[in-house]
């Protein structure tokens, strides 16, 4: 029983997020008809338009976003059937055997366990490699100034927990 109502918990946060994402587009394609008829008319008086070349470059803009509204689901459905046919475009893992093109021929991969597929793409310096993703580099520098070399060696702690600060400050900027 307990197992019956999670999963209709799940199937109800699942639709409650659907309905969310439906609300949330009618009430952009309202703004956009609002803004729309406020602008035509805003045209109309500011720049003396006639009243029929308002009205019939109104009907255009609102048949406009009605065809884009009425295609989004058409547009939406071809993205995800692309990007599930193209199944590790941007990378993946590969557990257990697959089957690939391999130049008219067949690959195989992950038959002897799980195998990563890392997207390549070129550096500044035009080399090509897998992509760190992310990080910008900081450089720290440290000025270290002693009486002698005996000082330098009772000073490492000092130094190490400095270079640890900057470390963990750069750590918390990324």
């Amino acid at each position: 029983m307990p197992e019956e109502l999670n999963d209709l918990s799940s199937n109800l946060s699942l639709e409650t997020e659907r309905l969310r994402a439906d609300l949330a587009d009618l009430d952009r394609l309202g703004r956009n008809f609002g803004n729309t008829l406020t602008r035509a008319f805003a045209s109309a008086i500011i720049d003396g338009r006639k009243l029929s070349d308002v009205l019939r470059g109104l009907a255009v803009s609102l048949s406009a976003q009605a065809l884009n509204a009425a295609l989004k689901p058409l547009g939406d459905a071809l993205g995800g059937a692309l990007g599930q046919a193209v199944p590790f475009a941007q990378g993946g893992i590969v557990s257990s055997p697959t089957f690939f093109a391999l130049k008219g021929a067949t690959g195989v991969m992950g038959e002897r366990g799980a195998e990563a597929i890392l997207p390549l793409s070129r550096g500044p310096d035009g080399r090509l490699g897998v992509s760190a993703g992310g990080g910008r580099s900081i450089n720290v520098t440290v000025n270290i100034q002693t009486r002698d070399v005996e000082s330098f060696r009772q000073s490492q702690s000092q130094v190490s927990a400095v270079i640890l600060r900057a470390l963990e400050r750069g750590q918390r900027n990324l």
